[in-house]
């Protein structure tokens, strides 16, 4: 994200990114475009999108007003960045005469999260809509998202990773990609090498949702129930001798009127509503007993 103060009444962005179109199960503006929020009565409020270049390849230099025509005042603002593409360059745009500054991070500790394209915000409609970006926005965090789409498969590379990291937290969605025998190879080495350095850092661990794709595939069923029993199994474990381990069943996570995925696996911005409605209250507690809030 970027963070930034403006008086303008108008605020536009040109950007450039990879000459790639968006994925199949992605919007566009999730995939390319620019979101911004501006604060409002001391809440993160939706401005406007930076819709990005999309009727003819390739799809690399884009150009879009983002909102105009606000009121006269200074705006802090934070304007979120392609959650799937890389961003080569950006300049933001104002009206002529209106000053541009850069803002403190107004964030409070540091949360990372890490997992899988769900983590990663795959099917939410903008870039500020993953559920990790929103949890930050919504309760006030510096928020890292570790998602690594389709490869999040407890590999000791990424628990390096998170091991050098800067953290109060770790949230992490760890068995959503992995089947169930990897699960049980390589938790335990996963979570030994965060614990060398991070001793005492709350490790909170989501169990995977029960995906849609399972409704009538007899062997989605049973892949995902395996893997599911044993996540539980080796955190809960796991927990018998670490007390700063932490299981969040993903129960309610989707709801039972089956409108909360795109594909039958990955949330809309409704699941992503349905998951937060779960996963904060139990988080915000955890973190409360630590001093983080």
């Amino acid at each position: 994200m970027v963070l930034f103060t403006t008086d303008s009444r108008t605020i536009a962005a040109n950007w450039t990114t990879s000459e790639a179109n968006a994925g199949y199960n992605m919007t566009s503006i999730l995939y390319k475009g620019l979101d911004l929020y501006i604060k409002k009565d001391g809440k993160w409020v939706f401005a406007g999108v930076g819709s990005p270049k999309m009727t003819k390849g390739p799809y690399d230099k884009h150009s879009a007003t983002i909102v105009e025509n606000m009121p006269e005042g200074t705006k802090e603002c934070l304007l979120y960045l392609p959650l799937f593409d890389k961003v080569d360059s950006l300049e933001i745009g104002v009206d002529d005469g209106s000053m541009i500054e850069p803002m403190e991070n107004p964030f409070n500790h540091k949360i990372v999260f890490k997992g899988s394209s769900i983590t990663h915000g795959a099917s939410a409609s903008r870039p500020g809509m993953s559920y990790p970006a929103r949890f930050g926005r919504d309760n006030g965090f510096y928020v890292c998202n570790l998602g690594f789409s389709g490869s999040s498969k407890l590999q000791e590379e990424f628990a390096h990773v998170l091991a050098d990291a800067q953290a109060d937290a770790f949230i992490l969605d760890a068995f959503s990609n992995p089947q169930a025998d990897v699960i049980y190879e390589k938790f335990d080495r996963f979570v030994d090498i965060i614990r060398a350095a991070h001793p005492e850092t709350p490790l909170i661990f989501l169990q995977t949702e029960r995906r849609e794709t399972r409704n009538f595939n007899t062997n989605s069923e049973e892949k995902e129930t395996a893997k599911q029993k044993a996540a539980e199994e080796v955190v809960r474990r796991r927990m018998q001798n670490d007390k700063n381990i932490y299981f969040i069943d993903s129960k309610d996570f989707l709801g039972d009127d089956h409108i909360g995925t795109i594909d039958g696996t990955h949330p809309n911005d409704i699941g992503f509503s349905r998951m937060l409605d779960v996963i904060s209250p139990a988080i915000l507690e955890i973190l409360e007993g630590y001093g983080i809030r």
